[in-house]
């Protein structure tokens, strides 16, 4: 990439990265701090956590659309100005009902789809999976840190204070928008189902399918793993980063040679075979092992190792195989079935450990990756620019 664009890419995975911070720093602790609002259930708890990925997944193609046929930035602006008051209301309250409601809002700023398309609309073709994949890198970074992060603001200030802080990163997020330049409407097209048609190859449905159960398996499983580490005494809430972390510099130092050899070697549907096998694996740990601070600590850098790895592949897969003309759109329909997957394994999740137990959400976070799994090896998968073919 040139200094320009390689700027552009720094500037779009902050913002996106500082969004995520924000959301996936509650996932740690509502589970266990959420207990202390008025009308809280588990189930409540789980909507709390997976309810905005039903917003963003219902906003995600308007937004995407309105991109194409406005510019991206005004877009992003009033997205991260939604996000904002979700969180000021979500920090005002003492009521799981409300924090459910505020974290609705919160999905309702749907602007992944839209920084995607801008980002691809301003990198060439040819640099364009270098590009998503150091978005997806960063995104992965800023998981990790909110791991780190979240666990240390609540425990001195609380939830309220944890969402005070998501606000405040969404008008850091917000102030970076400000420094892109002005983009133009890329076209128009009316929204018909011709269009949609033209978004649901068999490449595209692979991908919109893996993100939906990566995100599902992530959320399911952040209901329960928190409670694991108390329940088992791995570590104290204030000490979770003695967890954390080793596991943090463990699965980038294992995914780094992962996508290496998808990226070089073109062996990307491998990988990702690999890492749904590696998911599996950690699942069924959780489940049926004794844990204790080692091998939880091993498990669970398994599962970031895969995570993390699937997280940084599939924007760049989807950017060699959305048209330019409706990249809006395409990126609204993936990022559409990222956050439905947060909402299904948040609430989905949240029911079964209701209603059964906690290993119970251990096996079906394993049937959804059986499923997947099979699905990726029967799919195909564009592996190879156009520029390579």
């Amino acid at each position: 990439m040139n200094s320009l664009e390689r700027i552009f890419a720094l500037k779009i995975s902050l913002i996106m990265s500082v969004r995520m911070l924000g959301l996936f720093m509650l996932f740690p602790v509502m589970s266990i701090y959420a207990v202390e609002y008025d009308n809280s259930t588990p189930f409540l708890i789980g909507m709390a956590i997976g309810i905005y990925g039903l917003t963003q997944a219902l906003l995600q193609i308007p937004f995407g659309y309105l991109s194409d046929r406005f510019g991206r930035k005004p877009i992003l602006i009033i997205g991260l100005l939604i996000f904002f008051l979700g969180s000021v209301l979500a920090a005002n309250t003492s009521n799981i009902i409300l924090v459910v409601l505020g974290r609705a809002l919160q999905g309702g700023g749907a602007i992944s789809a839209v920084l995607m398309a801008f980002l691809a609309d301003s990198v060439n073709e040819e640099n364009r999976a270098k590009a998503n994949a150091f978005v997806g890198f960063q995104i992965g970074v800023a998981f990790m840190l909110s791991l780190l992060i979240g666990p240390i603001i609540s425990s001195k200030v609380g939830l309220q204070g944890l969402f005070w802080t998501i606000a405040l990163l969404s008008l850091i997020a917000m102030l970076i928008v400000f420094s892109l330049e002005q983009s133009k409407p890329i076209s128009y097209y009316k929204l018909s189902f011709k269009a949609f048609r033209e978004t649901f190859t068999k490449e595209l449905v692979a991908l919109d399918l893996s993100i939906f159960s990566l995100h599902l398996i992530l959320a399911a499983g952040f209901i329960v793993m928190p409670i694991l580490i108390v329940e088992n005494q791995i570590v104290s809430m204030v000490n979770n980063w003695h967890l954390y972390l080793p596991a943090i510099f463990l699965s980038f130092l294992g995914m780094l040679p992962l996508i290496i050899i998808s990226e070089k070697f073109k062996k990307t549907k491998y990988i990702l075979l690999l890492c749904i096998l590696l998911l599996i694996i950690s699942q069924f740990i959780f489940l049926n092992a004794s844990l204790s601070f080692q091998l939880f600590l091993i498990t669970l850098t398994i599962f970031f190792i895969a995570f993390n790895s699937v997280e940084a592949l599939l924007p760049s897969l989807l950017s060699r195989t959305a048209s330019s003309a409706k990249r809006g759109l395409a990126m609204g329909i993936f990022s559409t079935s990222q956050f439905l997957g947060t909402f299904f394994g948040g609430a989905i999740g949240g029911l079964i450990y209701d209603i059964y137990d906690l290993n119970s959400v251990f096996l079906f976070t394993i049937f959804v990756a059986l499923i997947w799994w099979f699905l990726i090896l029967l799919m195909p998968l564009k592996t190879k620019t156009s520029k390579e073919k």
